[in-house]
């Protein structure tokens, strides 16, 4: 099967954004997606679902971005066998989201890969797959050994120093081990999972309309960028048009969670380095951010905002008026503060050519978000699959090709400047109308999908309904799951005091979807 006859034979899901989807084999499943590798594609997202009460079979899920938008491939897996093409050769993204659904299903690839279990831990064994509906709930199992067969490295002078899981600030849960000559990384090893909540499993059962409260909950510095993406999901499968008005203010709310996100990690970056006032000066700026969000809507980081259908608050022109002398503040502040990032000769020193990541193996891995965009990955989704209203923004996309510290760090500042422009576009076109539509009834069946461009990168929630309007598998996929294995690469030949800069450059999280 070639790309052109998948996307003219299988039908454009409901909804803006252009997505097909379509049933295929073991067979067509490899060669689409070697043919979107060689086309330049990428692997966005890869999970699975509980169909043997239908269907007597489980079913692997691929989402793939080409050129023309994203394929959705869906490969039964036969009870009996449960098992399927390895896909990690060809994108090295796809091996953490295999050996999860391993452990959360009990289908695995075929052969090659990566086996080793990645969220299981302890918690239950590994004959117990919590994601298969014949899961109790309320099963409980004795604590048994991890026994996690870490990747050892050996030779002379090497030695390992472990990090984590458990650390001095308030962070969540991660352990890296690092194999060391000296200060100097020959190897990084991550392994993530200690706060495994379990967010796919509460979401079956519940309404549509119930799991938007628990989509805006997934990652909490990212709750815009969720709560939107599960809103696409629910508007495709119920085929309700939001009111112009609500997908303005969505825009709106995805560009201010940009600029908190973007102003405090200039503020982590600086103190990273040991400038503490850039990080208070960054924190100050975040903070007269969070302010004005709960002032006006009621919410400091915005949850609840984004529902099925549209949004629940509005903005008065007192608000307009907030908003437009904030921007202008920030606007002033931040172009202050990049000079005195720019011209301090230690930071300059820490950043540049720290934490490298090659335009050519950022491309090979699938680096994706902000942290791709930095070396050369020219992916946004709001500029080259742009919803409503960013079809009428023009968004410019910001790409460097450096992809260091300093990379990144340029980034969070062009996106500032971008964010800026974006919401004032916003401010002056606000078009006046309702803010919620009556959500219709969805399908059994139905596949939704919410694709959205977050802070961190693409964002996307995959929504397979039910009976009665509730949720049969709910997937929420955080870039997350593709740029931590950079980090592993970016560590190499650098020294051990420069990972939690280079760490923080990234900023990926640890829980965006039960990391």
């Amino acid at each position: 099967m070639k790309l052109d006859d998948f996307s003219s034979t299988f039908p454009k899901l409901p909804g803006a954004m252009p997505i097909c989807h379509g049933t295929v084999n073991a067979h067509d499943l490899h060669e689409l997606c070697e043919q979107v590798k060689h086309d330049g594609g990428k692997l966005v997202a890869l999970w699975a679902s509980d169909d043997t009460a239908k269907d007597n079979h489980f079913a692997l899920h691929v989402a793939l971005v080409c050129a023309t938008g994203m394929l959705v491939l869906t490969l039964p897996v036969a009870h009996e066998k449960p098992d399927f093409p390895d896909l990690s050769e060809l994108f090295p993204a796809a091996n953490r989201m295999q050996r999860s659904v391993a452990d959360m299903m009990g289908i695995h690839p075929t052969d090659g890969g990566n086996h080793r279990k990645w969220l299981r831990h302890a918690a239950w064994p590994g004959n117990v797959h919590p994601l298969r509906k014949s899961f109790d709930i309320a099963a409980r199992f004795p604590l048994e050994e991890d026994n996690y067969p870490f990747v050892e490295v050996t030779g002379k002078g090497v030695h390992e120093i472990a990090v984590g899981p458990v650390h001095a600030g308030i962070i969540e849960p991660g352990h890296f081990r690092f194999s060391v000559v000296g200060e100097r990384v020959l190897r990084l090893e991550e392994r993530f999972g200690y706060k495994h909540k379990g967010i796919e499993k509460r979401f079956e059962g519940m309404t549509l309309q119930q799991g938007a409260k628990l989509a805006g909950r997934i990652s909490g510095d990212t709750t815009v960028g969720f709560a939107w993406a599960y809103a696409q999901a629910v508007e495709s499968v119920t085929r309700t048009t939001p009111p112009e008005r609500a997908l303005w203010l969505r825009a709106l709310f995805l560009e201010l969670e940009r600029l908190l996100n973007h102003i405090g990690d200039l503020g982590y970056l600086g103190n990273d380095a040991a400038l503490a006032f850039g990080f208070s000066q960054f924190w100050i700026l975040k903070e007269d951010l969070l302010r004005m969000n709960g002032e006006l809507f009621g919410h400091r980081y915005l949850m609840d905002r984004i529902v099925p259908g549209g949004v629940t608050c509005d903005l008065d022109n007192t608000g307009l008026l907030r908003i437009a002398e904030t921007l202008n503040h920030i606007k002033h502040e931040v172009a202050i503060l990049k000079e005195i990032y720019d011209e301090h000769a230690v930071m300059q020193d820490r950043f540049l050519t720290t934490g490298h990541v090659a335009s050519d193996l950022a491309a090979q891995l699938g680096l994706t978000g902000l942290a791709g965009r930095a070396s050369g990955q020219a992916w946004d989704a709001r500029a080259q699959f742009p919803c409503v209203p960013y079809n009428k923004l023009d968004v410019n996309m910001v790409t460097h090709r450096n992809g260091d510290v300093a990379a990144r760090v340029l980034m969070r500042f062009e996106e500032i400047t971008e964010s800026i422009r974006l919401i004032r576009l916003i401010l002056e076109q606000l078009p006046e109308g309702e803010l919620l539509s009556e959500l219709g009834n969805a399908a059994e069946g139905t596949l939704g999908i919410g694709w959205v461009e977050g802070w961190r990168g693409e964002i996307v929630i995959a929504l397979h309904v039910g009976a009665d309007n509730r949720i049969h598998r709910l997937h929420p996929h955080d870039p997350s799951w593709q740029n931590w294995p950079v980090l592993e690469h970016a560590i190499m030949d650098n020294i051990v005091p420069d990972f939690p800069l280079i760490n923080k450059s990234f900023n990926l999280s640890y829980s965006g979807v039960d990391l």
